[in-house]
């Protein structure tokens, strides 16, 4: 039986660790590098229930409060992964405005959403608690999850594989 299709895209602020979770999860490697990104597609396969699944990561680039949503990202989208940087607190309102405008554009969100919050080795920098996160979280109806990527790998792994699940149920 051939692989499923799946895609999800991964938005939010610039320089939050979009790029690097996404080749995290699909290689299993980090790159502590920033390398701006226009935007990237990953793909991984995975075996669910006995079937495949290709699971397409967009990484797209980082948004700005005042942009417009792409028509790209709202059509033929599977899931959302929306990152944050917890030392940024303009992260943090970035992707409060991408979800609002994401509404705008669909109507309510039926699709699977992963709410991260990054860099959580910058605690003494941290101006996004993890109580604001969580309820940002209940606010979208999303999964949540607080990481810094090299150390939370298997974290990652399980957070798309359940997103992955959710969609094939």
């Amino acid at each position: 039986m051939p692989a499923k299709q799946r895609k999800i895209a991964i938005m939010g602020f610039r320089s939050v660790g979009k790029s690097s979770l996404a080749i995290q999860f699909v290689n299993g490697q980090f790159f502590d590098y920033y390398d701006p990104t226009v935007e990237n597609t990953f793909t991984k396969t995975v075996k669910i229930q006995g079937q495949e699944y290709c699971l397409t990561l967009v990484d797209t680039s980082g948004q700005e409060e005042y942009s417009i949503f792409p028509d790209a990202y709202a059509i033929d989208i599977h899931g959302y992964c929306f990152v944050y940087s917890i030392d940024n607190k303009k992260s943090f309102e970035v992707v409060k405005g991408i979800y609002q405008k994401l509404i705008a554009l669909t109507g309510p969100v039926t699709v699977p959403i992963l709410l991260v919050g990054n860099k959580v080795d910058l605690k003494m920098e941290r101006h996004v608690s993890y109580e604001e996160g969580k309820q940002l979280a209940e606010h979208m109806k999303a999964q949540f999850m607080e990481v810094r990527y090299i150390y939370h790998l298997d974290h990652i792994n399980h957070s798309f594989i359940l997103m992955l699940i959710s969609l094939i149920s």
